[in-house]
């Protein structure tokens, strides 16, 4: 009797403590919204997104993140599946991860764009599902003059991508509020900002560089690295002189960057790795050799010490240091930490596909191959493509055509329909 009791009690319980079924798509959720009145938090990650490591191991969890989820409808959208890709390009998403809160009604309430410290995600989503970060809101309030508000409405095109469309938007102001906010500080990165946004799709190197530069000239805070990333690219074509006289002004003021929010205990800045590689990029494009290899020797090093020998503490960190050593051109070292990764996470195709992928672009077929093909076996969608891709060039590099053209006729067949223009790029392989 006291069984089936008990077994009649678990019956009951067990409902109310089963955890909510996930939507099975962004259409999905956002029905689910409406139903329970809730937003909806979407999450655009991928299996080789470094940032998305970070996000899942030290900010996407604990008593914070179980509130969240009982206060939103969360949809974890992958990169490389077809339904979620064409989200991306509606949703005009460029980075990840990104984190897109959308109301019940539709309306997008904001986003956040890459890691975060778990404290300042956390308050930047708090301020989302306030409603605080809706773009009519803030539009409303910049018409009224209220410079703060002019400034979020610019930094909201921003986080879209839209260069083009937020100048336009500040245009559509009263003169006597774009006069007195062309003063404001904020204002006037955030403009520069959206500038660099419009130069970058036009592909105008000198007014990138020139808002690459205006904008660095600010306290822009963790924004550093990739602004810098932009300049460094729009001044490789000029002469070493003028190269170095646009660059030179940059070192002193990112070395206090390093020192003050990257390599300290408790980083500002969540984003090492690109912080890392954009001053090691900053010291190559200087002629500093021995600079560019002692700030990845650095970053190596910390990355060593916080992975204790345990590759799988954090894969951030651990995939972190890959991408240090391979900068570094550490061949023997990135060798050995390759193949560890690979006995370390075998769960998906990532680490097969990247010491594979290296080994073909150095001419060894033979030996990145097998790493090729055990890649294929977990790859999927878009990155099934990419994997496809190099085991072409490797069976091209063997003299076995045949099997090539086995290859991109199979993932052609499988992906061609949701991946048009990677497949396109695939078959024209066979002809370089």
């Amino acid at each position: 009797m006291k069984q089936l009791l008990a077994a009649a009690l678990l019956g009951l319980v067990a409902p109310v403590l089963a955890a909510p079924t996930a939507p099975a798509s962004i259409d999905a959720a956002l029905a689910q919204a409406r139903r329970e009145n809730k937003p909806v938090l979407i999450d655009f990650q991928a299996v080789w997104c470094y940032s998305c490591y970070f996000m899942a191991a030290h900010v996407l969890n604990g008593k914070e993140w179980n509130d969240l989820e009982r206060k939103v409808v969360f949809y974890e959208a992958d990169a490389d599946k077809p339904a979620d890709k064409a989200w991306m390009t509606k949703l005009n998403v460029h980075f990840l991860p990104t984190y897109v809160a959308i109301g019940p009604d539709g309306e997008e309430l904001g986003r956040i764009l890459a890691e975060r410290p778990r404290d300042a995600f956390y308050a930047e989503v708090g301020t989302l599902l306030s409603g605080d970060a809706r773009l009519s809101k803030q539009k409303a309030d910049a018409a009224r003059g209220v410079m703060s508000a002019v400034a979020e409405v610019l930094e909201t095109y921003q986080l879209r991508y839209q260069g083009k469309e937020g100048l336009a938007w500040f245009d559509t102001l009263p003169a006597m509020v774009r006069n007195v906010s062309d003063k404001d500080k904020r204002v006037a990165i955030a403009k520069q900002q959206l500038r660099l946004l419009d130069a970058q799709a036009a592909k105008d190197e000198a007014t990138i560089a020139d808002a690459a530069t205006h904008v660095l000239d600010g306290d822009i805070g963790c924004q550093r690295p990739y602004v810098l990333d932009a300049l460094l690219g729009a001044v490789t074509s000029r002469t070493d002189a003028e190269r170095k006289a646009l660059l030179s002004p940059q070192k002193a003021r990112y070395d206090e960057y390093l020192a003050a929010q990257v390599f300290t205990a408790a980083p500002a800045c969540a984003d090492q790795r690109s912080a890392v590689l954009a001053a090691a990029d900053l010291d190559a494009a200087l002629g500093d050799h021995d600079g560019e290899q002692a700030v990845l020797r650095k970053a190596i090093d910390l990355s060593r010490e916080k992975l204790g020998g345990n590759l799988k503490s954090d894969r951030n960190v651990a995939d972190n240091l890959r991408v240090y050593l391979l900068r570094a051109k550490a061949g023997d070292e990135l060798d050995t930490l390759e193949k560890q990764l690979i006995a370390a996470y075998p769960e998906d195709y990532v680490y097969n596909y990247r010491y594979g992928r290296r080994l073909v672009e150095n001419g060894k077929f033979s030996e990145g191959l097998p790493y090729l093909d055990k890649a294929a076996k977990k790859a999927y969608g878009a990155n099934a493509i990419t994997v496809a891709t190099y085991r072409v060039k490797a069976l091209r590099g063997l003299d076995r055509d045949a099997e090539a053209q086995k290859v991109v006729a199979q993932t052609v067949a499988s992906e061609g329909k949701s991946f048009p223009e990677q497949a396109k790029k695939l078959q024209e392989s066979l002809k370089s």
